[in-house]
């Protein structure tokens, strides 16, 4: 286990893993467990981790991307729709066994904090769970896009000043650019 994980944000986090593979489901889990988190709900499809969501309002929520019914990216845009979902800011990690540009990008456009290819590395998803949980990007509206601010579209000190809890400025920017 690395130092990192040791932090009692992250031993505190409740985390929601939605995967339709039942091993995936099993990895995930594994790998959050070896990272410090003692809260881990799971749910085999869109509807029920919807419904988990909305019951237990999870602090990070890590989304597959295919999935029946209810897929990955119809998921997010539920969740990031305020006033539909009673948590639009839920930090969420989306996984997926394709990194193909357009799914990375439209993970993005939709509001997924982080993209992450599976098989996933224990490395890998303790980096982007501290990054969000840690170092949390401003969620911002623009556009009909609800979500964390874009990364080139963040300043240094917006980093500094969210950890201070400060109020950040809105940023006049096209998204889909």
């Amino acid at each position: 286990m690395s130092y990192r994980a040791t932090s009692p944000r992250i031993k505190a986090l409740k985390v929601l893993v939605i995967d339709d593979e039942h091993y995936m489901r099993k990895v995930t889990r594994t790998i959050l467990t070896a990272i410090g988190v003692k809260s881990i709900m799971e749910a085999p499809d869109g509807i029920s981790g919807i419904e988990l969501a909305r019951a237990h309002l999870p602090d990070l929520m890590i989304i597959d991307w295919e999935m029946p019914v209810i897929d990955g990216s119809q998921l997010v845009r539920m969740i990031r729709t305020p006033g539909e979902f009673p948590a639009p800011d839920i930090p969420i990690i989306m996984l997926s066994a394709h990194s193909d540009h357009w799914r990375v990008v439209e993970s993005a456009q939709i509001g997924a904090n982080e993209f992450v290819r599976k098989p996933v590395s224990i490395k890998t998803l303790e980096d982007r769970v501290i990054a969000v949980i840690e170092r949390p990007r401003p969620m911002v509206q623009l556009d009909g896009y609800y979500g964390p601010m874009p990364r080139r579209l963040v300043p240094i000190e917006t980093f500094e000043r969210s950890r201070r809890r400060e109020p950040v400025d809105t940023f006049d920017c096209d998204y889909n650019r």
